[in-house]
C-alpha cells in the first residue's frame, strides 16, 4: 500500500461543491479584496477560536510579524522563543527588526521551557513568543506569569494549533483582554486555504484597529497612511474558501484526534518515543511526531515501505545559517539538537482512511522493531 504524507486532492473532492460555491459567490459578487467574505469570515473565525476579534492577512509570517508590531515590538528589543520550530517564527521577529533569542525546550512536549525564558530574560527583552508545536499547546501557565512578572508581552504561534485547547481554553489569546495569536492557513494546515493565508486573533479592540492598519499599507482611511504598514490582505476567494473550511474544522479535529489514538495505541512498545497528550492540553495533531534513535534509517525502510514521512525540524533555530550572526553554537541548547536529530511526521490527516493507518501501523512496528 502506498500512502500519500498529505493528501490535497482527497481534501478538495470531499468539500468540491462547497468550494465551487464560494468560488462562484465571489466571482458573481466581483469583489475580489478587503470586502464581505473576508469580513465574513474574520467573525466566524473568532467566534470558533474563541477570540473577540479576528484580522486576516496574507501569510502565517505577516500575522506574527504584525502582531509583534502591533504589540510595539521593534528594533532594539529580544523576543524570547523557541529553538525547535519552523524558521518563519524566527523570521517574524527578524521583520518586526527585534531580535530572537532561542532557548530550550522540554523534553516531554517540545514546547518552550518556561525555565530557560526566565533565564534567558534581560534589559532588551520585551516579550515572549512560544509556539504550540505540531498542534501540542506549549505550558502557557507559568509563560504568562513571566510576563506579567517582567512587564512583557506574549504572543503565541498558534499556527499548527488551530483549536487546541489549554485548560479548556482555545490557544491563541490565553492572556484574557490583552490575547493574542497569530494563525497559518498554509494548505497542509489544521484550517488550509488553497493558496496561503493567515490571522491574528485578538480580544483588545485597540489592537485589531491597529492591525487592520498595519496590513493595508499604514492605512487608517483611504490614502491617508497612519503609520508605516505593510501589504498583507487576504483577497476574497481565499477567506470565501476558508469560510468552508471552518464549518468543518471541529470535525477534522476530532478524526485527527481519532486517528492520533490509534497510532498512539497501536505503536506502543515498538522503540519509538510516542507524543503525550499532557493533563493541562487536548492537541489538534496537525502533526503526528515520533522520535527514534536511528530516524533517517527509519525513514527510508519506510520509503521503501510505501510510507512517506517528513522531519519538522532537522535543524534547529540557533544553528541556521540565517541566524548565525546570534552567535549560536552546537551543543548550547541540548534537548532541541537532540530532538531535531530524531523526530519524524507520520501521515495523518482527515482524509487518512482507517484502512491506510492500519498500513502506516504495520509499517512502522515492522521496521522499527528491526532496526532497534
Amino acid at each position: 500500500m502506498s500512502v500519500p504524507f498529505f493528501d490535497g486532492r482527497a481534501h478538495v473532492q470531499a468539500l468540491r461543491a462547497e468550494l465551487e460555491e464560494a468560488v462562484a459567490r465571489v466571482l458573481d459578487s466581483g469583489w475580489f479584496v478587503l470586502g464581505p467574505e473576508g469580513e465574513a469570515f474574520e467573525a466566524e473565525l473568532a467566534l470558533a477560536l474563541g477570540a473577540a476579534h479576528a484580522v486576516a492577512v496574507g501569510n502565517g509570517t505577516d500575522a506574527l510579524h504584525l502582531g509583534l508590531r502591533a504589540l510595539g515590538i521593534g528594533p532594539g528589543h529580544e523576543v524570547i522563543t523557541s529553538a525547535l520550530s519552523a524558521a518563519f517564527t524566527a523570521l517574524a521577529i527578524e521583520q518586526a527588526g527585534a531580535r530572537p533569542v532561542f532557548v530550550d525546550v522540554e523534553e516531554a512536549t517540545l514546547n518552550l521551557d518556561p525555565g530557560a525564558v526566565r533565564r534567558a530574560i534581560g534589559s532588551r527583552t520585551r516579550a515572549i513568543l512560544p509556539v504550540h508545536l505540531y498542534g501540542h499547546p506549549a505550558d502557557m501557565a507559568p509563560l504568562l506569569a513571566l510576563a506579567d512578572e517582567h512587564g512583557l508581552e506574549l504572543l503565541e504561534d498558534a499556527c499548527q494549533a488551530h483549536g487546541a485547547l489549554y485548560q479548556r481554553r482555545p490557544v491563541g489569546t490565553l492572556r484574557g483582554a490583552r490575547g493574542i495569536g497569530a494563525l497559518s492557513f498554509y494548505p497542509t494546515k489544521n484550517l488550509g486555504a488553497l493558496g496561503d493565508g493567515g490571522a491574528v486573533l485578538v480580544n483588545d479592540a485597540g489592537l485589531a484597529v491597529r492591525l487592520r492598519q498595519l496590513r493595508n499599507g499604514g492605512q487608517s482611511r483611504k490614502y491617508c497612511h497612519q503609520r508605516f504598514g505593510v501589504n498583507s490582505r487576504l483577497d476574497e476567494l481565499q477567506a470565501a474558501l476558508l469560510r468552508v473550511g471552518v464549518r468543518h474544522l471541529a470535525a477534522w479535529t476530532e478524526r485527527r484526534r481519532q486517528l492520533a489514538a490509534f497510532y498512539l495505541r497501536s505503536l506502543e512498545g515498538c522503540g519509538l518515543t510516542l507524543p503525550r497528550e499532557q493533563p493541562y492540553a487536548r492537541a489538534v495533531f496537525h502533526l503526528f511526531v515520533v522520535r527514534h534513535p536511528r530516524r533517517d534509517a527509519l525513514a527510508q525502510a519506510l520509503r521503501e515501505a510505501g510510507v512517506p514521512t517528513l522531519v519538522h525540524y532537522p535543524v534547529p533555530l540557533h544553528l541556521q545559517p540565517a541566524f548565525a550572526p546570534l552567535g549560536g553554537r552546537a551543543g548550547d541548547l541540548p534537548v532541541a539538537e537532540r530532538a531535531a536529530g530524531e523526530v519524524l511526521s507520520l501521515p495523518l490527516y482527515p482524509e487518512l482512511s482507517d484502512e491506510q493507518a492500519a498500513g502506516v501501523v504495520q509499517a512502522v512496528r515492522d521496521e522499527a522493531g528491526r532496526l532497534c
